[in-house]
């Protein structure tokens, strides 16, 4: 004998409105799903440190106006310890760290494809946890015969390339080649002069310097220098977030200047990252208002039914037993829009991954997606059952 309440269940319920619900939440979790698919596959473009979203970092300097350091003082230009300390008591600044220069002379010189070379160089040296790159044995032990490591920007490389060695006959080369070519460093000041090897290890996209390792430039300074160390003229700052609008209006209340373009960089995360959550709250809301269609349905339902329900609560049937009938469709429903929802968020993975894949993205994978999809939808679920509950519940008193 078939179940009198999945009789008067299938008699009574609205086709309509469960079709309502069901499309309603439809349209909100596929657009959660694909706009966090989306922010998951843009954030891979460049993957790792290039990420345009990954952890922001912003190298600033003060500005230089006028003639104020014609003189050689860098005094007008250096970063007093306050100024320090009040950059790092912002609510944006994650960490903050300064640059320190060589004090002394330094020259380089090597021998490529049967030319010598020589110049004067800068050496700079930042905390290791600021880097984008740490090759492999990077650090210096005073007194070693190990060459010096040094890590220089990629612009120096392309401006070798496209620029030097292309006017005065010089072949080009590649990172790898250049990592072979030995180096050596001359250091003088103090009355002392000496030459060190060094080999150039690394190129990173972050830095725009000549980068070697904290302990090597100590000791350097300590031995060539005959200043006492200087205060930083440059900064390195982890941002909290982003490309941070408040970062951005600090730097220029104090005159202060971001290297590069990563200040636009930082605005293209930030907007991105606004519209992604503004388009995921309009997915929500429209979750949300599908969940409230689905309950009122349910309670005009129990309404319309309420003297039925009470002739079967007089037969024996306990309030769980109705509330397993909704269950079992209301999960029956919330299981198709889930599939129906990762399917369309999939589908758009797809769509514009080849897009992606050409401005240098690594296909991000879509299971973090599915797992949030499943996640909500059991969430989602589970509260149409409490407030399934409840009103059958109250139906039956």
């Amino acid at each position: 004998m078939k179940n009198p309440l999945n009789r008067l269940l299938r008699r009574n319920v609205s086709a309509g409105q469960l079709v309502g619900y069901a499309l309603a939440n439809l349209v909100g979790l596929a657009i959660v799903l694909t706009a966090m698919q989306f922010y998951r596959d843009v954030s891979c473009i460049t993957s790792g440190e290039d990420s345009f979203i990954s952890r922001d970092y912003l190298i600033i300097s003060k500005k230089v106006e006028g003639l104020g350091s014609l003189g050689g003082s860098t005094a007008a230009t250096d970063f007093t310890a306050a100024e320090i300390a009040d950059i790092k008591a912002q609510p944006w600044t994650r960490r903050v760290a300064g640059f320190t220069a060589a004090g002394f002379n330094v020259a380089a010189s090597l021998d490529f494809a049967g030319r010598g070379l020589s110049t004067s160089l800068f050496l700079e040296s930042i905390p290791t946890d600021y880097f984008d790159v740490v090759p492999p044995g990077w650090g210096y032990t005073p007194g070693s015969s190990e060459p010096v490591p040094v890590v220089i920007s990629k612009d120096y490389l392309t401006l070798y390339n496209f620029g030097y060695a292309s006017t005065h006959g010089m072949p080009r080369i590649s990172e790898a080649m250049v990592s072979m070519v030995p180096l050596r460093l001359s250091l003088s000041g103090n009355g002392r002069q000496e030459w060190v090897n060094a080999r150039i290890v690394g190129f990173s996209q972050r830095l725009n310097t000549i980068a070697v390792p904290e302990e090597f430039l100590s000791w350097a300074n300590a031995r060539f220098s005959e200043e006492p160390p200087a205060a930083p003229s440059r900064l390195i700052i982890e941002l909290n977030r982003a490309g941070d609008p408040t970062a951005t209006a600090y730097l220029d209340d104090h005159s202060y200047e971001a290297a590069g373009d990563k200040a636009d960089n930082g605005r293209a995360a930030f907007f991105l990252g606004v519209v992604t959550t503004v388009v995921v709250a309009v997915g929500a809301v429209i979750s949300a208002l599908a969940f409230f269609i689905l309950l009122l349905s349910i309670y005009l339902l129990l309404q319309k039914n309420r003297q039925k329900l009470h002739r079967l609560m007089e037969l024996g049937y306990t309030p769980a037993q109705v509330a397993r009938s909704y269950y079992i469709m209301v999960a029956a429903v919330n299981l198709a829009v889930v599939v129906a929802a990762l399917a369309i968020a999939v589908a758009a993975h797809l769509a514009w991954r080849p897009d992606l894949e050409s401005l240098g993205a690594d296909s991000a994978s879509v299971w973090p997606t599915v797992a949030v999809g499943f996640a909500a939808m059991m969430a989602i679920t589970l509260l149409n059952m409490l407030a399934i509950r409840r009103r059958v519940v109250a139906s039956f008193r």
